[in-house]
């Protein structure tokens, strides 16, 4: 019996061991997993850290060649390749496949460069693919020179659409941006990412896309492969570590960036443990797929009766393997710091580069506005030296008036400390030689590192030239301004002059008519028998002559009428006026079977008396001229034309000949014998001098035998 309660006791011991050791065991590997998952995701942040780290230094070459350029308004190859040879890529940064300048140009730019290269090389630069295009991005400078890049010269980025995309998303963003994965960045590379960042002239980024469109020089570029790019970011000491690149896009769909097969990627049932990051990066938007594949002694392992005292070692030695991860999380933490540091350093001694030898003044000032730092071109504007200028106040070097313009300066300057951003003034300054010169003070916050004693870049433009150009231009305005108002004024008076002359010539020219025509006929009355057939027809000849001159003259009396009635605009129903004309017309011929289409609504704003005077004589030439139809069809209607409103009288009659189209408007221009149809040629240029005057166009149209059409504009107030 003892020995049965001996084994049963035993067997109790036993299983409750491999109960606790069971339900350890569960623990353990739910806990080792999640411990799989912090490690995981603390070398996910290092991994990402890392890629951001390397995409930073790329933006940081990147900058700088956009310094050179700015500094350099067209640098040439050995410029180019020193300051690449400078960077050591190969070296430092093996996933760079070297640094390159895109230029941005119209077809006349891209002629007159070809024109350069030749001349410079006696080799003429070709452009691929060919073809004529609106926009041209020819790759001219690459280094380190391959032949592999070597054959890329001349190739239209613009061409590639993945590239393009970039381009345009740097230039209007004013930002670098990287392109979308291509399979093969350079032959034998494999697949890769281009990074772009904007180059504008002088420097200057323009505040808004239009016109950094305008602006825009060009593109520095730099390609780099994939697999030296993730190989660089991905610790060696992390057996079983995968990481895939996946570009989500705007719209959430996955395009692989590295690694492109997706058998190179543990499958969605491979065993371990996985973390996802997403990161903005350059445009783009990336996920970052970790996967870790179990290691050997990550697994519960099965223990006897004192399973909680190692149960316990365990989690210490959990703890104790926790902290040196930590510690080498720090340490490189400190590595990146160090790193960035230097990155800045030599950032900042671009900028110097850039500022000391850019074509347009530049001066650092501190605090009190004394002078730190400045450039060549500051200098040659103040005619002066470096040593002279540097800790002098720059605003002693401005002109001030008496205490008002005091006054105004000090309200300058608190105007310029209130700006967060970018302050413009234009001021007047004198040089060591006394010559006064016109400046353009732009005048931006330079944020620096603690302890430095600059607070402001303030950069210098010269525009006297321009503002003396520009006085010289107003000088010829004024003086071309008093020209035209002296011949409008002599125009005005001479017409003013012709008009009075027509006038009384017309009257006085009545009375020596009505002296011949009321002689002839007493010759006629009380002599025709004195004559024969030929005297008495001479007779008759003089008298018609007599009443045509007498027709005449009041023509020319209604024409000065209708110059010299002053203008009354008021609404009119232009429908209305024309329905009676109409009924008028068919009152004087009630035989005639005569169509009239007359639009209704039809509205404008004139003279009453003229308006109606314009629509009798277009629509009386209309009836005129349709004599020989039957029926006869007479229309008014509105036409919209370019946004306008025109208004057109048309019919069906004789039509007249296109090309004499421009003497229907003059007076006393016929194109029917007198004997044909009525008139005295005065209608429709009485009809243009009323359009006219209400500040309106007209013109005709016509084909023989087709009818005519004139449309004319009654704008409400004058053109």
């Amino acid at each position: 019996m003892p020995a049965r309660q001996g084994y049963v006791l035993a067997v109790l011991v036993l299983v409750a061991s491999l109960t606790l050791v069971a339900v350890y065991a569960t623990g353990a590997g739910n806990r080792e997993h999640a411990l799989a998952e912090a490690r995981l995701a603390a070398d996910a942040d290092q991994v990402a850290a890392r890629l951001r780290q390397q995409l930073l230094t790329y933006e940081l070459i990147t900058r700088g060649g956009v310094s050179l350029l700015a500094a350099i308004d067209r640098p040439g190859a050995r410029e180019w390749r020193h300051y690449a040879e400078g960077l050591d890529l190969p070296g430092r940064f093996p996933a760079m496949l070297g640094l390159c300048y895109v230029a941005a140009m119209s077809p006349a730019q891209l002629q007159d460069f070809q024109l350069e290269q030749r001349e410079a090389t006696r080799e003429l630069f070709h452009v691929r693919p060919q073809g004529a295009r609106a926009r041209y991005a020819p790759l001219v400078l690459f280094e380190p020179g391959t032949l592999a890049s070597g054959e890329l010269i001349g190739f239209d980025m613009l061409t590639d659409p993945v590239q393009a995309a970039a381009m345009e998303a740097a230039r209007d963003s004013a930002a670098a941006r990287i392109t979308a994965p291509l399979p093969e960045v350079q032959e034998g590379a494999g697949p890769g990412l281009v990074i772009y960042a904007p180059v504008y002239r002088a420097g200057i980024v323009p505040s808004n896309p239009l016109a950094r469109d305008a602006a825009l020089a060009g593109w520095v570029c730099a390609p780099f492969r994939l697999d030296r790019f993730v190989e660089a970011a991905v610790p060696k000491d992390r057996p079983g570590l995968s990481l895939r690149i996946v570009d989500v896009g705007g719209d959430g769909s996955g395009q692989p960036v590295f690694p492109v097969a997706a058998s190179a990627f543990p499958a969605d049932d491979a065993e371990g443990v996985r973390h996802s990051v997403v990161e903005e990066v350059y445009g783009r938007r990336w996920r970052l797929d970790f996967h870790q594949a179990p290691r050997g002694g990550d697994g519960a392992v099965l223990m006897g009766a004192v399973g909680a005292i190692y149960v316990g070692m365990l989690a210490w030695l959990l703890l104790f393997a926790i902290a040196p991860i930590l510690a080498r999380t720090q340490s490189r933490a400190q590595r990146i710091a160090a790193r960035m540091s230097e990155s800045y350093r030599r950032s900042e001694l671009r900028f110097r580069n850039a500022m000391r030898f850019s074509a347009i003044g530049k001066a650092l000032l501190d605090r009190d506005g004394r002078i730190i730092d400045v450039n060549l071109a500051l200098v040659d504007i103040l005619r002066s030296s470096p040593e002279d200028l540097m800790g002098r106040e720059f605003n002693a070097l401005l002109l001030e008036g008496g205490s008002a313009e005091g006054a105004g300066v000090a309200a300058e300057e608190r105007a310029r400390a209130a700006s967060d951003s970018v302050y413009r003034v234009t001021r007047e300054l004198r040089r060591d030689d006394g010559e006064t010169r016109h400046v353009h003070l732009t005048y931006a916050r330079v944020p620096g590192e603690e302890g430095q004693d600059f607070a402001s870049l303030v950069q210098v433009e010269d525009i006297t030239d321009r503002l003396r150009a520009q006085a010289q231009v107003l000088a010829l305005n004024r003086t071309l301004e008093a020209r035209v108002a002296l011949r409008t004024r002599e125009l005005t008076r001479a017409n003013e002059e012709l008009e009075s002359f027509a006038y009384t010539i017309s009257h006085d020219l009545r009375a020596p008519l009505r002296a011949i025509d009321g002689f002839s006929r007493m010759v006629a009355e009380r002599h025709g028998d004195a004559f024969d057939e030929v005297g008495r027809g001479y007779i008759a000849r003089v008298r018609a002559a007599t009443a045509r001159m007498s027709e005449l003259i009041d023509a020319l009396l209604k024409m000065a009428r209708v110059s010299r009635t002053e203008l009354r605009r008021e609404p009119l129903d232009l429908s209305a006026i024309a329905t009676d004309v109409a009924a008028e017309l068919q009152q004087a011929e009630p035989g005639r079977r005569v169509e009239f289409d007359i639009e209704p609504g039809l509205v404008a704003s004139g003279d009453s008396t003229l308006v109606r005077n314009l629509l009798g004589n277009l629509l009386g030439n209309a009836w005129k001229f349709t004599r020989d139809r039957d029926p006869a069809r007479i229309g008014l209607r509105r036409r919209v034309q370019g946004g306008e409103t025109w208004f057109e009288v048309s019919d069906n009659g004789i039509g007249f000949d296109p090309a004499y189209a421009g003497k229907l408007l003059r007076p006393f221009q016929r194109l029917h014998a007198a004997d044909e149809f009525a008139g005295e040629g005065v209608g429709l240029a009485s009809v243009k001098r009323i359009i006219e005057r209400h500040g309106g166009v007209i013109f005709g149209e016509g084909l023989p035998g087709e009818g005519a059409r004139f449309r004319f504009t009654l704008p409400d107030e004058p053109a």
